[in-house]
């Protein structure tokens, strides 16, 4: 991919090309049929605020979708429609304006992830069909972009084509980091907190790459889909009980924390302008290109993929899956049991409050909201480990059925391809045997 360096984007962390450095304060020159650049200087306030809009794209996502109740379609019905709105605006400006260009990424960043969630829990698709759908739409997206535009800079946003590329390409990202992220969750079985080292570490990768001369377009645009499963993962690890190996805070705390640290960073620039793009031509000549070590840089690129996929295979190998299936597995019960021996042992406000949450988990799934569903569940497998220790020694037998009713709840909600007649089944099984 060749590209103008007086256009080229920086990766993360990585200092702009000579030609890139544009004075503060000049007059705007806009060319016929041109427009002022609308997004923003690729600096580190971009990418973290980036980060930080896909970590509330999980997050608030989740909150609206799961914890009021609103339901998965209906949830992306209404963020098409916000999406639409603040895609207007943002078009309808005539410059660059922080509080419009980010409010459009954080309802991207909801959007892609409520449309990747559809594929995945409402129609079954399984996530590594998902990923390599969106990785195509994508390479489509920047092909036709290419040959179109010649340049895929983002310092090149100065016509109406290429600005509705740009966003066209922003929201595939967001929709591929989504399944690529959670494909990786269900490869490995990774808590979220390990999760979000991976990214992490591609991203380095990334940097260091850009550092030793890597292609600035191939490399903003790889750091730019990577920091979707980061900070998706960021999300899930701050808002996921203690005992998934969360901080507990919640989502609907977790997305206040992030869209509160979004407001302020973006009142920090929208004040100091250090990200405006200020000028349509560079005040200095370029940096000569070197394409023989940007081709070696691809190798170096090629190396860290096939190392990232081997992590991944020797993730799925490990005994999480063995253990995974064992806890699948209901504890051997000896004789019959009826609903009144499973329960009499147990306090009757903790079994309401199971009995609770599997009622609340089957109306999710008989209303088709198989995300919500699992969310839900999960609590339901949450509450009965912590009162495990109390609860266990009052009735091994009683504790061991309720045990394997709730593991088999759990492979049911959480199989591959979930089938709705067979979660029903087992979850009304649970609530019998709750009385």
């Amino acid at each position: 991919m060749t590209y103008e360096t007086s256009e080229s984007p920086t990766a993360p962390g990585a200092a702009a090309h000579p030609g890139d450095q544009l004075r503060i304060g000049e007059s705007v020159r806009t060319p016929a049929g041109q427009m002022l650049n609308k997004v923003p200087e690729v600096t580190i306030w971009f990418w973290i605020i980036k980060i930080l809009c896909t970590t509330v794209g999980e997050s608030f996502a989740d909150w609206i979708n799961m914890n009021l109740g609103v339901g998965l379609l209906n949830t992306a019905l209404i963020f098409t429609g916000a999406l639409a709105a603040v895609l207007a605006w943002q078009l309808s400006t005539e410059r660059y304006i922080p509080f419009a260009y980010w409010l459009t990424v954080v309802v991207v960043s909801v959007t892609g992830t409520l449309y990747t969630d559809i594929l995945t829990d409402s129609q079954g698709v399984p996530l590594a069909l998902s990923s390599g759908v969106f990785a195509g739409v994508l390479a489509v997206v920047f092909g036709i972009w290419y040959v179109r535009e010649r340049t895929l800079s983002v310092h090149s946003i100065t016509t109406r084509p290429r600005e509705l590329f740009y966003w066209l390409a922003v929201l595939v990202t967001f929709a591929l980091g989504t399944a690529t992220g959670d494909w990786t969750l269900e490869l490995t079985g990774w808590t979220a907190g390990v999760s979000v080292l991976l990214p992490l570490g591609l991203i380095v990768a990334i940097i260091v790459g850009r550092r030793l001369g890597a292609n600035a377009v191939l490399s903003f645009w790889l750091a730019y889909i990577l920091t979707r499963p980061l900070g998706a993962n960021l999300g899930d690890w701050f808002g996921s009980p203690s005992g998934d190996g969360g901080l507990g805070l919640g989502t609907a705390l977790t997305s206040v924390i992030f869209l509160v640290a979004i407001l302020a960073t973006v009142v920090y620039l929208s004040r100091s302008r250090s990200d405006v793009i200020e000028t349509q031509e560079p005040t200095r000549t370029p940096r000569a290109l070197s394409p023989a070590r940007e081709r070696g840089m691809l190798v170096y690129y090629a190396v860290v993929a096939v190392a990232a996929a081997a992590l991944l295979v020797w993730a799925n190998h490990q005994p999480h899956a063995a253990a995974s299936e064992e806890a699948d597995t209901p504890a051997p019960v000896t004789g019959p049991i009826t609903p009144q021996e499973a329960t009499a042992p147990f306090p009757p406000a903790k079994i309401a409050k199971f009995r609770a949450i599997a009622a609340d988990t089957l109306a999710k799934v008989n209303s088709g909201d198989q995300r919500a569903a699992t969310s839900r569940v999960t609590d339901l497998e949450t509450a009965w480990d912590d009162d495990q220790s109390t609860l266990e020694p009052k009735s091994e037998k009683a504790w061991s059925f309720l045990d394997g009713e709730i593991d088999q709840v759990l492979k049911a909600l959480r199989a591959p391809h979930p089938d709705k007649a067979t979660e029903v089944d087992a979850l009304n099984r649970l609530l019998a045997s709750l009385g």
